[in-house]
């Protein structure tokens, strides 16, 4: 095996993986959580308050 083959056979593979990666991204399964996630910085959560100077909380 030379090492054209090889590089050809790693190009190969890291695209199958790639396009592997979209479609799970691309998934109707997924939708939901990645809507979840993309509404996390628009929360109105406060912090929680707190107690005591190094920030524990007890």
């Amino acid at each position: 095996m030379d090492i054209n083959l090889a590089r050809s056979l790693i190009t190969a593979l890291l695209f199958i993986i790639f396009i592997g990666i979209v479609l799970w991204a691309w998934s109707k399964g997924k939708r939901k959580d990645f809507e979840e996630a993309a509404r996390l910085p628009l929360d109105d959560d406060l912090p929680e308050e707190r107690t005591d100077r190094k920030g524990r909380g007890e």
